[in-house]
């Protein structure tokens, strides 16, 4: 889409990205290449991209929206600005110096052109510099009094919710209702709007957050579990549903069906296992998960075996990454607010063949991390910012997988949650 009133800024802030990066003509770029960029955005701006959304912004894949605030705010941020409006600022000042003074210099005579003109042009900077320094957002109205809240319309996934606010005198044409971390996933509201609807397709436990200019405003925790274990083929936007009835199986895997539709797939796809619950208020500092996962497909686009688990918590979350040795370069950790790539850290001890059940055991305590597989410890480190409470893990594969013999306990070893017996 060429036609969104920022559309000319937002190719040169791109081009500042491309040129700040050096990896040559992004006409020639391909999908890893926007793996490696989200994953840089990342570490950067601490604000994840998808490589879908990007390739949408780089023109990559016709789309026919303007990025949000919240993904124009990362890409400048990435760029090295402070935010979208910073960048406007900084990037549109030099056209209207250039239009002023050649006005300017239309409109004096020949004998005081210099004089005058440097004169105009010191007015002009002070002027600038103004705005640019002491410009001041609108105050906001009583934090206290505005409303923002929410409601599930149904149990399990996929599930809209109806978002109820009470926005007050406030007087702008960029509100959002961002729906979850994920920066690019919010919906746009008018400044007399009352309520508003979005969907979620995967359960977990997110903050939903009312922003008025890029400022957070109001936000709140929204809990959706998933009712049992779910299986889900993840495209995108809208993943395919599966759901496993009952805990107590010899292991959870995919049907037939389903893994013949997933090898038909051309391009990479992930699946998933979900269980997203109440874990009777047991830390996610302080557990031991134990299970046992394989790759079932690892051809074509699979054949890296990509396996991540991932533990969720009420304030963050771990994900811990494994692939075959050949592929490491391409995983990364991460363990709530430590990040690890694999482009810039050494993560050759998670490198496994998965073609066969290989148990992985993790061990979390006063936020220090032990990783096990096969009885051998392959990492330890630590982590600063608490996950909050345990509520839920997902295991995702590129390609497919199985997983069993799932126990989750705590430091005395009470086990609360189990499956795949």
């Amino acid at each position: 889409m060429k036609n969104y009133p920022d559309y000319d800024l937002v190719q040169k802030c791109l081009l500042r990205i491309e040129e700040k990066l050096k990896w040559g003509d992004s006409d020639q770029w391909h999908s890893e290449v926007f793996i490696e960029l989200s994953e840089s955005i990342q570490e950067t701006t601490n604000v994840l991209l998808s490589p879908t959304t990007l390739k949408r912004i780089w023109g990559k894949v016709n789309y026919n929206s303007a990025p949000s605030i919240n993904t124009l705010n990362t890409l400048s941020q990435f760029a090295g600005y402070t935010n979208w409006r910073d960048f406007k600022i900084k990037s549109e000042a030099p056209k209207e110096i250039s239009k002023k003074t050649n006005r300017i210099k239309k409109s004096i005579s020949n004998k005081g052109i210099i004089i005058t003109s440097a004169a105009c042009l010191t007015i002009l900077f002070i002027s600038l510099f103004s705005l640019v320094s002491f410009e001041k957002d609108p105050p906001f109205p009583d934090l206290e009094r505005i409303k923002f809240s929410s409601r599930p319309l149904a149990e399990g996934i996929p599930n809209s919710v109806v978002f109820d606010f009470e926005l007050l005198d406030i007087e702008s044409d960029s509100i959002y209702i961002q729906q979850f971390w994920d920066v690019t996933k919010t919906i746009k509201i008018n400044a007399d709007q009352k309520q508003a609807t979005g969907i979620y397709y995967f359960p977990g436990y997110f903050k939903a957050k009312l922003l008025v200019d890029g400022q957070i405003l109001k936000e709140h925790d929204l809990f959706l579990k998933s009712k049992d274990w779910l299986r889900t083929i993840d495209y995108d936007p809208v993943p395919k549903y599966s759901k496993v009835a009952g805990l107590k199986k010899e292991h959870l895997s995919f049907s037939e069906e389903m893994l013949e539709e997933i090898k038909a797939i051309q391009e990479p796809h992930t699946s998933s296992f979900h269980l997203v619950d109440d874990f009777d208020n047991l830390s996610g500092d302080n557990f031991t998960m134990e299970s046992s996962i394989r790759n079932v497909y690892h051809d074509k686009w699979a054949v890296c075996q990509s396996t991540k688990i991932v533990i969720l918590g009420t304030e963050g979350a771990f994900i811990i990454p494994f692939s075959i040795p050949g592929c490491v370069s391409d995983i990364g950790l991460m363990l709530n607010d430590v990040y690890r790539s694999g482009k810039k850290h050494d993560l050759s001890a998670f490198g496994f063949d998965f073609s066969n059940f290989r148990k992985v055991k993790i061990k979390v305590e006063q936020k220090e991390v032990e990783i096990f597989v096969d009885g051998h410890k392959i990492h330890t480190s630590s982590y600063n910012e608490s996950i909050g409470r345990l509520i839920g893990v997902r295991y995702r594969f590129l390609g497919a997988g199985e997983i069993k013999d799932l126990t989750i306990k705590n430091d005395r070893d009470i086990i609360k949650h189990s499956c795949c017996e």
